[in-house]
């Protein structure tokens, strides 16, 4: 499918990136947290949020404050395992 990478704002081909991925890539898809990147910006390019810990890092840290705009009722920490917005990744730790 063609449209305009959600990143660079070109007009191209766009893959789904789903923010989550691993054993979240459902959740991902089950909460909307995907988003439509041209190639370079996904897989290819040196900054691409598959090769680059900085991009990937902002990128999560966007789904997560989407998760929280669009279900304040759920607690993301519980559900994702991770929370990405206090400047570092904690596990989710049962008390």
């Amino acid at each position: 499918m063609k449209g305009t990478c959600e990143i660079c704002g070109f007009y191209r081909e766009l893959e789904k990136h789903h923010i989550f991925g691993g054993p979240n890539r459902k959740l991902s898809e089950k909460y909307k947290l995907t988003m439509k990147l041209c190639a370079s910006c996904h897989r290819t390019g040196d900054q691409a949020a598959h090769n680059d810990a900085a991009v990937s890092r902002k990128l999560k840290e966007y789904g997560q404050r989407k998760f929280e705009k669009e279900h304040p009722d759920l607690n993301f920490l519980d559900i994702f395992g991770r929370n990405y917005l206090d400047g570092k990744e904690h596990d989710h730790e049962d008390p």
